[in-house]
């Protein structure tokens, strides 16, 4: 891979993509949902455990379930957008390595170690969800991530008698830029990098 991405590409992706807030009630499509995935499961991950589970939140039925959980900030934004992503982390996965992983006896190596199965997952899952907003930016979709709901209740709610557990929750559509904040300071490299 030697060709640079256009700078239109990498506005759309980092430099004028923002977190939104508001939505326009331009509905996302099955396929739509299916084409950020396909782009974000090839990110990659340790030894390939691919531990990201979605839950698409998308009808009013499941909108309705989820709403309990949500922190009062996060209620009217994400009643309004047109789908919520439950990204969540399996801590299962490594149950799967001899489909994903073939080369070596992974799933052995994991079997009964909690500690660093719960590292694994959530690890590699928030990588994972990362890889998702990233996609769904290239795709054209426009994202509201967050925290500040009841992760318990999310878990109890859509995932009681599973290994999948929450780790946050994404809006997903198309933005309607009404609730934009000015972009907020980053650090520069002097004061978050070094080079040794």
């Amino acid at each position: 891979m030697t060709d640079l991405l256009p700078e239109s590409a990498l506005d759309q992706l980092f430099r004028t993509a923002r977190t939104h807030s508001s939505w326009s009630p331009a509905p996302v499509t099955d396929e739509g949902l299916e084409a950020i995935y396909d782009l974000a499961k090839l990110g990659p991950t340790s030894a390939n455990g691919q531990p990201l589970r979605i839950a698409f939140v998308r009808s009013p039925e499941a909108k309705a379930r989820l709403r309990p959980a949500l922190s009062s900030g996060n209620l009217d934004k994400t009643m309004a957008a047109p789908v919520t992503a439950i990204m969540a982390y399996d801590l299962e996965f490594h149950e799967l390595y001899p489909e994903l992983f073939p080369f070596r006896d992974m799933r052995s190596i994991f079997a009964g170690q909690t500690a660093m199965i719960e590292e694994n997952a959530f690890r590699n899952g928030t990588l994972q969800g990362a890889y998702f907003i990233m996609a769904a930016r290239a795709l054209g979709f426009d994202c509201g991530p967050m925290s500040g709901f009841n992760r318990a209740l999310v878990d109890e709610i859509f995932f009681a008698g599973t290994s999948v557990r929450t780790n946050f929750l994404c809006n997903i559509g198309r933005g309607d830029g009404k609730a934009i904040f000015s972009r907020l300071p980053r650090l520069s490299f002097e004061r978050a990098c070094q080079i040794l």
